[in-house]
């Protein structure tokens, strides 16, 4: 009997369902690395004056982190209105 009281065994994912998540995490870590190292670029200075990150640098970096959420957003709906206007089998 299952944790949940459903009986039988857990079902197992099919290999599509499988590689979809691997591709999904995939696409979510390259975004992460992206974001990161164009903000750490963009906000922290190269020679490190202090240990910790200062308001300056703060502010920069939850300005940067906020457009790149937006930036990505706006590019997926975008993408997806193309799709689904077929412009893409053209």
């Amino acid at each position: 009997m299952s944790f949940l009281g459903f009986g039988g065994a857990p079902a197992q994912p099919s290999d599509a369902k499988i590689q979809a998540a691997e591709a999904e995490l995939d696409l979510v870590t390259d975004m992460f690395n992206r974001l990161v190292d164009n903000c750490h670029a963009k906000c922290i200075q190269k020679s490190y004056s202090e240990a910790d990150v200062n308001k300056n640098e703060s502010l920069c970096i939850d300005r940067c982190v906020s457009k790149y959420f937006e930036v990505n957003v706006k590019v997926g709906e975008n993408l997806q209105k193309i799709g689904a206007s077929g412009a893409f089998g053209r």
